[in-house]
C-alpha cells in the first residue's frame, strides 16, 4: 500500500480513496487511523482479486443502478457491495488474513 496525502486530490466529501495500488489520503492524521487504513486495505484486495479494472466497473455499475433506484448520491455510494463490505469489516484487524474470495459478493 503505498500512501499519499493531498487534499487537493479528493472533493471535500471523501477522506481517501484506493486508486491501485495507491491509497491518497486528505490529511496526514489519517496515516495514523488504523480502522480507516484497515477500510482502505479491504478495497485493495477487491481491487486485485477484480483485476483492477473490473472493480471500477462493477463499482461505477453498481453506484448507477443504486442510485437510480434512490435518488441519493450518499445512500448510492454506502450501499455498494463493495463499500458495504469494507465499512462493516473495517474494525476488524484480522479480517484480511481469512476473507475469502470475492466476499463482497455476500454483501449485495
Amino acid at each position: 500500500m503505498i500512501l499519499i496525502v493531498n487534499k487537493r486530490l479528493l472533493s471535500s466529501r471523501f477522506k481517501g480513496i484506493t486508486l491501485w495500488p495507491f491509497v491518497i489520503l486528505k490529511n496526514q492524521n489519517l496515516k495514523k487511523d488504523k480502522f480507516f487504513l484497515n477500510h482502505e486495505r479491504i478495497h485493495l484486495r477487491q481491487q486485485l482479486e477484480m483485476l483492477v479494472i473490473f472493480f471500477y466497473i462493477w463499482y461505477l455499475a453498481e453506484y448507477l443502478w443504486r442510485y437510480l433506484k434512490s435518488g441519493n448520491s450518499l445512500k448510492a455510494y454506502k450501499n455498494i457491495s463493495l463499500e458495504r463490505e469494507a465499512y462493516r469489516r473495517e474494525n476488524d484487524l484480522t479480517y484480511l488474513n481469512n476473507r475469502p474470495f470475492w466476499a463482497f459478493l455476500k454483501f449485495l
